[in-house]
């Protein structure tokens, strides 16, 4: 066999494997390329930052946690005053990936869900004005605003656009599947091969497909049979107000989904063997064997890729100019109640 040949052979290999790669419904998350360190690093120490609420005490990342998948291992999350949360929380991780952000895509990207939280009773329980005011008060954080944006001002849209930045960082490439999808065949188990070929020809990935394995478009949780549970959210109604689009909500990443518990948007399921079973009955109107569904969790868990490496940021002190935080209901040292007007 001549050199030439070969090459040739070796090229028409490569073209097959792309080609092959883009006839799968799920595609390859690719690590990302980082152009903005230091926008990246004050979205980090903002993500982290449980001043922007008003307890002092709870951060993006308090809901988000990213030793824990993105989430907070939560039916619903703990907000201000230890309030019960709406609905479960989705991760942060290739949430850049989604068509909208909140279960019912009520903020159309990453900056507008960051600004969300904060000013939510239920969740931070503090203001836009009172959180650029702390901010603004440490000179640290001045200086690292002057650094990324050319002045010292601190605004919410800065803020919340150093956030999102920050957020885009966190994807989670080199799954299992995805060496699988690149022509490492030994990737992934005997199992969690046939779990994605019953993935595919149950038709779950008419909604789960893309990089993320979701978040591309809106669906009826309870297609082919009600979906019970006590939650009160009633997804995209409360977005379009239109009656079609009642218990309508995004469809969730399935990446890192074995990390991702409780599962749907009222967190009423720990563990993907009953999930999987849930959905195909009300999405689907089927009923997996046992060993189907041993298989498609195999698959499953096979979509847990990297998690993003990151080193706590170290923030800055408050000061005299920090409006101080109310981490309960009542002032500690007074039987008053402390209201936001005080703290300005």
């Amino acid at each position: 066999m001549t050199k030439l040949t070969c090459i040739a052979i070796f090229i028409a290999g490569i073209f097959a494997s792309a080609h092959a790669i883009s006839a799968e419904p799920i595609e390859v998350i690719k690590a990302v390329k980082v152009t903005e360190p230091e926008k990246v690093e004050l979205g980090k120490m903002l993500f982290f930052e449980p001043r922007l609420s008003k307890s002092g005490y709870i951060s993006c990342n308090s809901c988000h946690n990213l030793a824990t998948g993105g989430v907070d291992a939560l039916p619903t999350s703990v907000g201000h005053n230890w309030q019960q949360g709406p609905i479960n929380s989705p991760t942060v991780l290739n949430a850049n990936y989604m068509l909208a952000q909140f279960w019912d895509g009520r903020a159309s990207d990453l900056q507008a869900q960051a600004a969300g939280p904060i000013e939510n009773p239920k969740e931070m329980g503090y203001s836009h004005a009172l959180a650029t005011q702390t901010i603004a008060s440490m000179p640290a954080y001045r200086a690292h605003f002057a650094k990324v944006y050319g002045d010292e001002n601190v605004t919410i849209d800065r803020l919340t656009n150093a956030i999102s930045t920050f957020e885009k960082t966190l994807v989670t490439p080199n799954s299992p599947f995805d060496q699988y999808l690149l022509g490492k065949q030994d990737a992934i188990s005997v199992d969690a091969k046939a779990g994605y070929q019953l993935f595919k020809s149950k038709g779950c990935v008419s909604c789960h497909n893309g990089p993320a394995v979701g978040g591309t478009m809106y669906m009826k949780m309870g297609l082919i049979k009600p979906f019970h549970t006590n939650n009160p959210a009633e997804g995209r109604i409360a977005v379009t107000g239109k009656e079609a689009d009642k218990f309508v909500f995004k469809v969730p990443t399935l990446r890192n989904i074995e990390l991702t518990y409780p599962y749907f948007h009222d967190g009423s399921v720990w563990t993907l063997e009953e999930a999987v079973n849930t959905m195909a009955d009300i999405q689907l109107g089927q009923k997996l064997s046992d060993k189907e569904n041993l298989e498609m969790v195999a698959f499953l868990v096979s979509l847990t890729g990297d998690q993003p490496q990151i080193s706590l940021p170290i923030l800055p002190p408050s000061n005299k100019n920090t409006p101080r935080p109310v981490p309960f209901s009542h002032d500690p040292m007074s039987s008053k109640p402390v209201s936001s007007e005080s703290l300005k």
